[in-house]
């Protein structure tokens, strides 16, 4: 049965990937390295700012020490920050989806950026209180596509459960996300994904359990019967 609703941020709420890319851009940029718009969405959409620029540099034949990194980090962050409160860009539909959403089930986050990122973000767009909980980048030792940021949002929901709340398990989540290493991780932890097509394909985001062109589509009864359809046919022999 669903009963918790557990988001990405990043290209599912907030609509980010481009000033992240752009950022990523001009902090590689910096170190001398070009980063292209389609290495960006092909190889490092999902993972959060220490995996993609590890990654990266791996890639390219780098090997920067662990300081470099958590520099680069930092200078990326601080960069993110200051143009997000200029250009604050929610998706269509998000907050009020949100909104019903918490009306019906228990919300949490599951993201790869950091957590003062996606706090202002969530205040500045109403929708904060929403949300029982927030796992972010620091949360984590693994980022997507490992399943632990998944793991985690599900574990601090059950510790955070009142008085006569049912206990989470995780084919009671519905993970909305827009990447692929999100889908892996959130199906290696053991939760049905809703896959939104912000910024892959249909094609790219197979693997997930079913597909959206936007949030502001979604109908949650519908949803849920199509993907939890064992409790619809319950429901309807009552």
């Amino acid at each position: 049965m669903l009963r918790a609703i557990i988001f990405d941020f990043d290209g599912v709420v907030a609509d980010s990937e481009p000033i992240h890319l752009a950022v990523f851009q001009r902090v590689l940029g910096e170190q001398g390295f070009f980063l292209s718009p389609e290495e960006y969405y092909a190889e490092y959409l999902g993972y959060d700012d220490k995996g993609c620029f590890r990654t990266f540099f791996t890639t390219h034949g780098q090997s920067p020490s662990d300081k470099t990194i958590d520099d680069l980090v930092a200078r990326k962050a601080q960069t993110y920050l200051d143009h997000i409160k200029q250009n604050l860009i929610i998706f269509p539909g998000v907050c009020e989806l949100v909104r019903d959403a918490a009306s019906r089930h228990r919300l949490a986050i599951a993201s790869g950026a950091l957590r003062n990122e996606i706090e202002y973000v969530l205040e500045c767009a109403g929708i904060r209180k929403e949300f029982e909980h927030i796992t972010s980048a620091e949360d984590v030792r693994q980022g997507k596509p490992d399943p632990e940021p998944f793991v985690h949002a599900l574990a601090s929901l059950n510790r955070a459960s009142r008085s006569g709340q049912v206990r989470l398990a995780p084919d009671d989540c519905l993970v909305i996300e827009d990447s692929i290493p999100g889908i892996r991780a959130a199906r290696a932890a053991g939760m049905k994904v809703l896959a939104v097509t912000n910024t892959h394909t249909v094609q790219d985001l197979h693997e997930a359990d079913a597909l959206t062109h936007s949030l502001a589509d979604v109908k949650w009864p519908d949803l849920q019967a199509r993907l939890w359809p064992t409790d619809a046919a319950r429901h309807d022999q009552r």
